[in-house]
């Protein structure tokens, strides 16, 4: 059986008016909603927080302001994590991927990462998968 190769996803030029010095808006690869995915970790233990999506908007208030922000695709509106919950994400680090296409996002979680309430996103969701080691 042959894998499928994958369609590749539309990919949109940054805004002209982007906010982003020119090198990192020039590195991006949004999707055809002009976003980007945001890994967000926890910089002292590695763990895996959440994934949010960010424009060249949301990427800019999070690089220059300390929080993150994101944009809500389904509010199609702007939010920074904690402005309601209390449980603010300070930024550490912000890192792209190699292809520009994603982007990692290192923090100091202040409470729980997810809207559910529990520390990630990830928290009692594993699936059962066969898994594999190294030789």
């Amino acid at each position: 059986m042959s894998e499928q190769p994958a369609s590749a996803p539309v990919m949109v030029p940054p805004p002209a008016t982007s906010p982003l010095p020119p090198a990192v808006a020039d590195a991006l690869k949004r999707d055809g909603a002009g976003l980007v995915a945001a890994v967000v970790q926890q910089f002292d233990t590695n763990e895996v927080l959440m994934l949010g999506w960010m424009d060249d908007e949301a990427l800019h208030r999070t690089m220059t302001s300390g929080r993150v922000t994101f944009y809500s695709r389904s509010r199609q509106e702007y939010w920074r994590k904690g402005d309601t919950s209390g449980h603010v994400q300070w930024v550490k680090s912000v890192a792209v991927d190699c292809d520009g296409d994603a982007l990692l996002i290192r923090v100091d979680q202040v409470g729980a990462a997810c809207h559910t309430g529990t520390r990630t996103c990830f928290d009692g969701r594993d699936l059962e998968v066969q898994t594999g080691e190294a030789l």
